[in-house]
């Protein structure tokens, strides 16, 4: 049976969402003959048919290697709390039944979501009210359960170690302790993986609040040792023993996800204050999000994509791609949000850091 297919990438964007774009397209049009809808901007484009458009294997030829995404994303366009100006005030209004609409006039058979927690979960509920969905996982937090990694996660590794070999040559030339901030928001797993690959002398992690003293005899030990410098990487959800989390937006009724951000400068004004060391921080940024996606990840969004289509096809909606082991399976979206994928502070990684004489700031 001919079938139209939607497709729309969601949240933030990360290496890889053009592989599964691409992935959806390829196996739906050669395989199946279906047609597929490209929807920009994430749930923002499903209110309105001017931001749509037919995808045919043109559209998706030479985007493999391409970072972002062809489609464009938000991650404001909740259907189910959505801002709308009314007499001069911005109120959060339910619009989901005018999106389910939107589909049904679209002529949308089936639709795709490839998001990360936020965007499954609307998904999940868009699907409540009738709109056959399948998922795919995608944040470079690695944090989505269900799915042993997520696309975008392993260019976002290689950047932030990237990185961090630069960091090691001017934090030697000038005896200086560095630190870098990278992105993970609750998770701390580009910060752990990163600072074992990238030779880190302390790793922050949300999962396990750090005692800052402890990380400054971590850095003295070092010093009497007879090493000049250190560096140190502090996942942005990252906090001390008794505090809060360090934030540039507060969440609030509008914006209902806190903005992360500035536990380098925290830490490297903790540092100061009791080492005699200079000490420098940095923002990696949305670097991590760009650039062109590693092999692991163009073949994992492939396959993805690919993965989607064939549930699709055998009308198992409701459910998420995942990879298990070497294999694509697939697991109910419903499980894969329940929580999200955290470190365990007392699992192997972290072991394997510790024995590599890396602090982690336990007391």
């Amino acid at each position: 049976m001919k079938r139209r297919i939607g497709i729309l990438t969601g949240g933030g964007d990360c290496p890889g969402l053009n592989a599964v774009i691409r992935g959806v397209v390829k196996s739906a049009i050669i395989r199946r003959g279906w047609e597929v809808v490209g929807i920009e901007d994430g749930f923002d484009g499903l209110l309105k048919t001017d931001r749509t458009r037919l995808l045919g294997l043109g559209d998706v030829r030479g985007i493999l290697p391409r970072g972002g995404t062809i489609l464009g994303t938000s991650n404001r366009g909740n259907p189910f709390c959505y801002p709308v100006e009314n007499n001069g005030k911005t109120i959060l209004t339910d619009i989901s039944d005018q999106v389910v609409d939107s589909i049904r006039k679209m002529g949308i058979d089936a639709l795709v979501a490839v998001g990360g927690d936020g965007s499954l979960k609307i998904a999940l509920e868009l699907m409540r009210k009738g709109v056959p969905i399948v998922g795919v996982p995608k944040t470079i937090d690695n944090d989505l359960m269900e799915t042993d990694v997520t696309f975008g996660y392993n260019t976002a590794l290689e950047t932030a170690t990237d990185a961090l070999d630069k960091l090691h040559s001017t934090a030697e030339s000038h005896h200086r302790v560095m630190i870098m901030e990278v992105m993970g928001r609750y998770a701390g797993w580009i910060a752990l993986e990163s600072g074992i690959s990238g030779g880190a002398d302390v790793i922050l992690i949300p999962e396990i609040p750090f005692d800052i003293q402890s990380v400054c005899r971590a850095i003295d030990e070092r010093c009497r040792r007879g090493n000049t410098f250190s560096i140190v990487v502090a996942a942005e959800g990252a906090y001390p023993r008794g505090g809060g989390r360090v934030v540039r937006r507060e969440a609030s009724e509008a914006n209902p996800v806190e903005r992360l951000g500035g536990i380098g400068e925290y830490v490297a004004r903790e540092l100061t204050s009791c080492l005699k060391m200079d000490t420098r921080s940095m923002v990696l940024g949305h670097l991590q999000r760009g650039g062109s996606p590693s092999t692991f990840d163009r073949c994992l969004g492939s396959r993805f994509g690919v993965g989607a289509v064939e549930l699709i096809d055998k009308e198992r909606y409701g459910e998420m791609v995942c990879l298990r082991g070497r294999d694509i399976r697939s697991v109910s979206i419903e499980k894969a949000v329940r929580r999200l994928k955290l470190v365990n502070p007392r699992g192997q990684m972290v072991y394997a850091a510790e024995e590599l004489g890396i602090a982690v700031g336990r007391r």
